[in-house]
This record gives C-alpha cells, structure tokens and sequence, in this order.
C-alpha cells in the first residue's frame, strides 16, 4: 500500500505529485489493504499572515484538486459507501482582517465537510451570519459533529465506557447527530 508507483497509472495521474494529493492517494490505498482508519493532514491553514493570497494561490487550489482526485476515486474504486470521510479543523478564523492581512483563531464559526458512508451527499447544513462572526441561527456544536460522525461509522454517540477507575464516560456527552445529515 506505501509504495505509489504501484497505483494504475490512471488512477495516479490524476493526483498532482504535492504531498496533499499524495497523502489522499496514499490514503485510499491504506483502505484498499483494510486499513480501518486514516488520517491525512494537510497543514498551512494558520493563515495570521497573507490569508488571501495564501488561500488563493496555494492552499485552495492544491486541496481543491487532491481532494477531488480523492473523493473521485473512492467513487470509483467502490469504496465510498464503506468510507466515512470528514475535513474538519479546531477552529475558524477571524471574521477582521488583522495587520498583516491576515485572519486569527476564532472559535464561533467554522466548517466541517463529510462525505461517504451513509451522509445524504449535496447538501450544506447550517449557516454564518453576514459577517462570519458566529451561526446564523441556531448552529451545531462539535459535540454534534463528533456524534455525526459515530453513526455514519456505526458506533452509538452515547455509548457508554468505563474509565480505568470505573467511572462511566459517555462517548459524546453533549451531541446529538446533525438532523437531515446522515440516510
């Protein structure tokens, strides 16, 4: 699975030879062997400087270009409805532009993207407000993403575990999975 020149070279081609695209590849090719669970990270979002043109001209092209390569090939290797797939980060960024053209942490808004498993493809669910400072009504919480994500992998958010010294801990205390998300 770790050596790519192994991939057909219609399948290879259609990743850029950067490290993003070639971690997804890499990535499917873990699922291919069995692999239960991968992650790819694809860092550079810690935008305080330059956010525009560093979006613009690096970070969204190439992860717009592996990501689709991505998702394209699960589609077509069978894989997608046996994949649950989620691009998340800790946190969003400022809705103000600081000095240095820039944008910092801001934990009231964000993004999370899920596809494959049982997640009803097409849609956006929830919105920011007019500036991107926070929801635009109601929102979801990470509790909420941590138990969508649970069941589109068929684990019960509330399950419950028994911590070393016999304390129950419920595996997602506060969420609930997002309404309209997941088939």
């Amino acid at each position: 699975a770790f050596d790519l020149t192994r991939e057909s070279p219609a399948v290879a081609n259609r990743f850029e030879p950067d490290e993003t695209s070639q971690s997804l590849l890499l990535a499917i090719r873990l699922i291919e062997a069995g692999v239960r669970f991968v992650t790819v990270v694809v860092d550079g979002w810690d935008t305080h400087q330059n956010n525009f043109r560093e979006l613009k001209d690096h970070l969204l092209p190439r992860f717009d270009r592996g990501f689709a390569a991505f998702l394209q090939t699960l589609e077509d290797k069978g894989l997608m409805d046996s994949t649950a797939v989620m691009v998340t980060g800790e946190f969003g960024r400022t809705p103000k532009i600081n000095g240095n053209a820039g944008r910092d942490h801001w934990p009231r808004a964000m993004f999370a993207l899920m596809a494959g498993g049982r997640v009803n493809p097409g849609q956006v669910l929830g919105a920011s407000d007019e500036k991107g400072a926070g929801p635009a009504e109601g929102g979801f919480s990470p509790d909420d993403l941590a138990a969508s994500f649970y069941r589109n992998i068929g684990i019960d958010p509330q399950t419950e575990f028994q911590a070393g010294n016999g304390r129950p801990v419920t595996l997602v205390r506060n969420g609930m999975p997002i309404r309209g998300l997941l088939g």
